[in-house]
């Protein structure tokens, strides 16, 4: 953990000197246990972005080629990383790596486009968050990114010093009579994300300085 705060005091610290980041709702974060953080996702850049959102270590999903040497082992487990075999992985298998995580108490996070998208609109919404979040009875907290599609942009090498915000909502919470079994119960929870992540990713864009 000692490791992964120096990291981050780096890797943060440098973010905002070249992309000027601001964040906006940091204290709609829980202040302890475990919570599901939901970004727009529309940059390689996310996953460190999204470490703006608290100073605890979040937990993600990184390709498992990435832990096979002893160096990369260490250094991925020790900032967050969970080794996932995106070739053959299922979803059902992704969630449970990052279950394990949110039930040993750490927050994760899930990119609940799925992929990188482009363009001002959210795009339809995976059930993996609003899964987790009524199996654990978890919040999900939901941040819209806005700025790190700019940065690189399609068939660029070098990145480009743009301006990125974050802004964080309000955390979302399962309904106590949700069941994990019920597909509606998911599709509420995905529904209201969906609006809130759109919500904040504009006004991340707008504070960002894109319309």
């Amino acid at each position: 953990m000692k490791f992964y705060a120096f990291a981050r005091v780096i890797v943060l610290s440098l973010c905002k000197i070249l992309f000027r980041v601001t964040v906006k709702g940091r204290e709609n974060v829980p202040p302890s246990g475990a919570y599901i953080v939901a970004p727009s996702h529309r940059s390689l850049f996310d996953t460190p972005f999204t470490a703006f959102v608290t100073k605890r270590r979040i937990r993600f999903m990184a390709k498992k080629e990435l832990f096979q040497n002893p160096v990369g082992k260490w250094l991925f487990s020790s900032l967050g990383g969970i080794p996932v075999d995106r070739g053959s992985a299922t979803a059902r298998t992704a969630l449970k790596a990052i279950e394990g995580a949110l039930r040993a108490g750490e927050p994760a996070a899930v990119f609940p486009e799925g992929t990188r998208n482009y363009g001002p609109e959210i795009e339809e919404l995976f059930d993996g968050a609003a899964y987790l979040s009524v199996k654990l009875g978890l919040p999900i907290v939901p941040v819209g990114i806005g700025g790190s599609e700019q940065i690189l942009a399609s068939g660029k090498v070098l990145p480009r010093l743009q301006r990125v915000a974050l802004v964080i909502g309000a955390p979302i919470y399962p309904p106590e009579s949700a069941g994990t079994r019920k597909r509606s119960d998911l599709q509420g929870i995905t529904a209201d994300l969906k609006v809130s992540l759109q919500d904040l990713f504009t006004e991340a864009l707008q504070t960002a300085g894109y319309s």
